[in-house]
């Protein structure tokens, strides 16, 4: 085994109490709640998908936590390179478990029999758009479904809302590209590569007030029925099963999220004086 595929799979979990005193503030602030658990079996090895939230700093770990603290199942998280070329962030997401999410760190962590989660919409659909809210951003992406079918590894949906309604998007990268600045920009190849021909441009938005602080919108994640790929083992290659295991799974997110959406809805009116308060428009 190589020295690299051994710090992969040499991870240890940090304890629960460690990852919900590190996130005690965020718990109580968003109040995340979790069901579908029981679509979880920690003794078989499982690819988590999802969709992800603005700026995709806040959903993750919450949702980490929660699976953790119901199911025992502290999954490896495959991250965007950009993540890991930052100075401290890398070795922050990387002390909790987190991988680039290349190829070769997918099949190490496959074939050593852990349970993974991935955001096949990666850093472009954390860099929301206003038409975006609640939506997956996935492009022509498949990557996820063809490891999943090659190691005969179920993949369990799960979705997630009240996150992208924490803040309002004040300029998004549809404005981005159409400015006169954007145009400039993007039409250097260097710095086109290095914003992913505006892909990485994030959105700049507002929370409580004018500030980037978050709203405390209640946070609501549901995991759905694991998707077998087992008997489409030898058929990786194939961008049609490719895409039907990919729309399979976005089909049972966007499930899930209409459903979430409709009980976000419906709690509006129990929810506590100081968080309706946050909460009012402004």
């Amino acid at each position: 085994m190589s020295r690299q595929a051994a710090s992969l799979i040499d991870f240890r979990p940090p304890s629960l109490r460690l990852l919900q005193s590190a996130l005690a503030f965020q718990r109580w602030y968003f109040a995340p709640t979790l069901s579908g658990e029981e679509h979880v079996n920690p003794e078989r090895p499982a690819l988590f998908v999802g969709n992800h939230a603005m700026y995709g700093i806040v959903d993750s770990p919450l949702f980490v936590s929660e699976l953790y603290r119901r199911t025992g199942v502290f999954p490896r998280s495959l991250g965007d390179h950009f993540h890991f070329v930052t100075p401290g962030w890398g070795r922050l997401l990387e002390r909790f478990g987190a991988v680039p999410g290349t190829p070769e760190n997918c099949r190490t962590l496959m074939n050593h029999g852990q349970h993974i989660l991935v955001f096949p919409g990666g850093a472009r659909e954390v860099a929301k758009r206003r038409d975006e809210i609640n939506r997956l951003v996935w492009k022509q992406r498949t990557g996820f479904a063809r490891m999943a079918i090659a190691h005969g590894y179920d993949i369990v949906p799960f979705a997630s809302v009240g996150c992208d309604e924490s803040w309002r998007i004040l300029y998004d990268g549809h404005d981005f590209r159409a400015s006169r600045l954007g145009r400039w920009l993007l039409s250097h190849e260097t710095m086109a590569k290095k914003l992913r021909d505006g892909d990485l441009f994030m959105p700049l938005a507002k929370g409580v007030g004018p500030t980037l602080m978050p709203r405390p919108e209640p946070f609501h994640f549901r995991i759905g029925a694991p998707i077998s790929t087992a008997a489409l083992q030898g058929q990786e290659q194939d961008p049609a099963v490719q895409w039907q295991v990919r729309e399979q799974v976005a089909d049972s997110i966007n499930s899930m999220i209409a459903t979430l959406a409709k009980a976000r809805a419906a709690e509006r009116p129990s929810l506590s004086r100081w968080r309706r308060w946050l909460l009012r428009d402004q």
